[in-house]
């Protein structure tokens, strides 16, 4: 039996735009390292099929998307949202397929026909809002799946954790009130999209189930082990999620382009092990990864085939390009301190 399923879809590529950071030879340069590293065919291969409205619907506005479906009728040509988001002929099919996929894996893992999930996808979904989009990103993928979740599987108890470089204010924001999410978020402050502050923890029901984590930039592999040592741990077992989400991003990558953070790859690789034996101690190792951000192509491939080595079991870790030049970190403490002492831990 094959373990663990691997969700992308061929037409990914087809929602690009020449120049602009999140362009599809990202996911192009994930497929041929997963391929050449033997990987591909060693997990479930599945074709998503795109979600429906009403999927849509349980996060975002019917304005929005009514505005995304008249755009795709009456513009031939690629139009930008806002200053950062393009919008293609055919990118609402694109990222009903992306949303897709991470639902998929959402019934694949939860069915137990798979024990954990890889959903490498695009264009990624956690800046975008309920009713707009935002920072590359169409629909809230993750959000989406974390509702699919508890619509079709009665799910109390979801976890979702967010170390893309940029603070998922989406993803935040979709669930600010719901108490069946516990959203982590560690991410570059202050930065884009600045949101993401140690104060932002939640709204009525939800007061305490959204937990920010905002490092200053130059923080690597150091300071990303303790924050899951003495936060995210804690905060896990506590919790007692019965699935973990990821959002998986891999530009605080100290060669990112777009920050300027200083995790290396076997940094990056550490805290996906982590993360996958919080699944195997608390959930049955039900975890799903779902592709963000990620710009320096050489890095974010090798982060992906990290994720599938670690959840097939292997050893292996592949760092190419090695540690930061510099690993001088900022001091961590301080902040692990102020979180324990807003949430109780």
């Amino acid at each position: 039996m094959l373990n663990t399923a691997y969700l992308t879809h061929p037409r990914f590529i087809e929602h690009t735009l020449a120049g602009h950071p999140e362009h599809a030879g990202r996911i192009e340069a994930i497929w041929r390292q997963l391929d050449e590293a033997g990987l591909t065919t060693r997990m479930k291969s599945i074709t998503p099929a795109p979600i429906a409205d009403d999927l849509v619907l349980n996060v975002h506005t019917r304005h929005y998307l009514d505005t995304l479906r008249w755009i795709t009728q009456t513009h031939q040509d690629t139009v930008m949202l806002n200053p950062d988001t393009y919008f293609g002929p055919t990118s609402l099919e694109i990222a009903r397929l992306a949303a897709g996929a991470v639902v998929q894996a959402v019934d694949e893992v939860l069915a137990g026909r798979v024990t954990h999930a890889l959903a490498v996808v695009r264009p990624p979904g956690h800046h975008a809002l309920p009713g707009n989009a935002m920072g590359f990103c169409l629909f809230g993928n993750v959000a989406i799946a974390a509702r699919y979740a508890q619509q079709a599987h009665q799910l109390e108890r979801i976890l979702i954790v967010d170390f893309d470089v940029h603070h998922g204010n989406g993803t935040q924001d979709m669930l600010y009130d719901d108490p069946s999410t516990l959203f982590i978020s560690t991410h570059q402050s202050p930065f884009y999209p600045g949101t993401g502050t140690l104060t932002e923890t939640g709204s009525g029901p939800g007061k305490g189930y959204t937990v920010n984590i905002p490092l200053n930039a130059g923080h690597g592999d150091h300071s990303f082990a303790a924050v899951y040592e003495e936060i995210i741990w804690p905060l896990a077992r506590r919790y007692a999620p019965q699935l973990i989400l990821v959002s998986a991003g891999f530009d605080a990558h100290w060669s990112d382009p777009l920050a300027g953070m200083r995790l290396s790859l076997t940094g990056y690789a550490h805290i996906v092990r982590e993360l996958i034996g919080m699944a195997q101690e608390l959930c049955g190792s039900r975890i799903i990864f779902a592709l963000e951000g990620g710009y320096n192509l050489d890095a974010l491939a090798h982060g992906v085939r990290n994720i599938a080595h670690a959840l097939l079991g292997d050893s292996e870790i592949s760092d190419p390009l090695g540690p930061a030049p510099n690993n001088d970190e900022p001091a961590v403490t301080p902040l692990l301190a102020e979180i324990k002492r807003l949430h109780n831990l």
